[in-house]
């Protein structure tokens, strides 16, 4: 590729926030028809880089050249007439509209008498979603659609605007292989007609299926741009921690107690007939395919979902969960998939680290503020929380971090049963390996904790039993020590695999 072929030209872009540099004089190149990924730690810099690309923010510096020419990217509609687009991780669709609406929302086709033209804008539509392999009635809802589906809607949107640059920010984090499969063949079959690919993703096996080179950044800064097929995993896990990770998981050898919960037959929507028992000291999996009924057997647990039958035992004694705050007061805590749904983007960190808890920071009703600061730091400091102080906006910390102020929460809070459903979903190497660590000592401090993962790696690493799930029943028990990946895929897969897809 020679410099005549660069479609994109970053150069020496800066942005600040209060107390943090995001990005620090980073460059970056993209030729035209180019798939390059670009990788680093949670809190690297990857989204806001993205985000300038895609004027979601200004840059306080720098440069941003289009075909070699200067552009200024003011606003996602600058961006979107100049051919950029981006797919967001997740998908900024309106569910109750249909997919006709959402991929041409705000430039539906009109007819000559200035009434929106159903008929041009569903048969538009079609086109698109040819174009993205899907096969749908334009016309039905999109809160209908999978997640898989969703993702595509969002390409075939960038293609009605002619997107010239597409941004892919962890497209995969909520697809089976199959799917991942079938975007990469979608990705390659859109390269070929010329539109190039900024491609965001924790994945490292993935870039090196999909992508030709790679930026890493560190801590906002250009750490090396490389040709894929000139480096190894290895070296690029080195580059974007500039320290070696040792073992990924902690040792084992953790000596579960007594049981803390037990699930008798317990029913509810997406699973049946679900027992099971956990104990204290305990890290068990909970495994299966994407739709097995993990989410919401977790759900069910932490009170968010109705049972339909069987019985919760806290203890040895039947417990009734018809809510959140009745599993809270019972010791019961859940950290959802979607970690924005347990977080207060508005407030500090301070606050979402200790609102569960007032009891712990008031007198008669009064709040100590000097006291709630004082919590919060104390477990800043225990969780290693990366921010610049207490009253930083929680949403300018990385995902990573996030995590860990939602687990200094539970832990303020005092609980003994910790649910977590893919803690790990959209965070770096080196932040995993965090979480893990810290997830194994309050298993060894005596938390119960159940672990639900669609990474296999994730579960033989860190569980001492892993629970299968498959159809909505757990269909299998296997000791850690006795798991592989094999097993466990074995036990996750329907009897009866239905012949279905994107398209299901």
């Amino acid at each position: 590729m020679t410099a005549a072929s660069i479609f994109l030209d970053i150069r020496d872009i800066s942005k600040r926030f209060t107390g943090v540099v995001a990005l620090d004089k980073v460059s970056l190149s993209l030729h035209r028809g180019e798939i390059h990924a670009v990788i680093g730690e949670n809190g690297a810099g990857k989204s806001t880089l993205m985000k300038v690309i895609d004027g979601i923010y200004a840059a306080d510096e720098g440069d941003i050249f289009l075909d070699g020419k200067p552009v200024k990217i003011s606003d996602p509609f600058t961006a979107l007439g100049l051919g950029i687009s981006m797919v967001h991780q997740e998908p900024k669709l309106c569910g109750c509209l249909s997919v006709s609406e959402n991929v041409f929302m705000g430039r539906m086709p009109h007819t000559r008498w200035g009434a929106v033209d159903w008929a041009e804008a569903h048969r538009r539509a079609g086109e698109l979603m040819a174009r993205v392999g899907l096969d749908l009635d334009p016309r039905v809802a999109v809160e209908a659609l999978s997640i898989a589906q969703r993702q595509l809607i969002q390409l075939a949107k960038a293609l009605a605007f002619d997107a010239r640059l597409i941004i892919l920010d962890e497209p995969t984090a909520s697809l089976t292989p199959v799917e991942v499969d079938r975007l990469f063949a979608i990705v390659k079959g859109l390269q070929a007609e010329g539109v190039s690919f900024l491609y965001i993703s924790h994945h490292l096996d993935e870039i090196f299926r999909i992508a030709s080179r790679v930026t890493v950044l560190k801590d906002g800064r250009h750490v090396a741009t490389l040709d894929l097929a000139k480096t190894t995993k290895e070296a690029l896990i080195g580059l974007m921690v500039g320290r070696e990770l040792g073992d990924r998981f902690p040792e084992k050898g953790r000596r579960p107690g007594k049981t803390v919960l037990e699930a008798e037959n317990i029913s509810g929507k997406g699973f049946r007939e679900a027992s099971f028992a956990l104990r204290a000291g305990e890290i068990l999996g909970l495994s299966g395919l994407v739709g097995a009924g993990r989410t919401e057997l977790g759900r069910a647990l932490f009170g968010a979902d109705p049972t339909s039958g069987g019985r919760i035992l806290i203890d040895g004694a039947p417990v009734d969960l018809r809510s959140p705050a009745d599993a809270i007061r019972q010791g019961v805590a859940y950290i959802a998939e979607d970690r924005r749904d347990g977080l207060f983007m508005p407030l500090s960190v301070r606050e979402n680290i200790t609102l569960a808890a007032p009891e712990r920071h008031s007198r008669r009703g009064i709040l100590n503020i000097r006291d709630q600061t004082a919590q919060a730091k104390t477990f800043i400091d225990r969780l290693k929380v990366r921010t610049p102080h207490a009253e930083q906006r929680i949403a300018l910390l990385s995902g990573g971090n996030q995590q860990k102020c939602i687990l200094a929460r539970w832990l303020l809070k005092g609980v003994r049963v910790l649910i977590l459903d893919e803690p790990t979903r959209g965070i770096d190497v080196g932040a995993k390996r965090e979480i893990y660590g810290l997830v194994d000592e309050l298993a060894r401090e005596g938390m119960a904790v159940l672990l639900i993962s669609s990474e296999l790696p994730e579960i033989l690493g860190m569980a001492d039993r892993v629970l299968v799930m498959s159809g909505g029943r757990i269909t299998g028990e296997v000791e850690g020590a006795r798991a592989s990946e094999e097993r466990l895929l074995a036990l996750a897969l329907p009897t009866e695999i239905p012949q279905q897809g994107l398209n299901a």
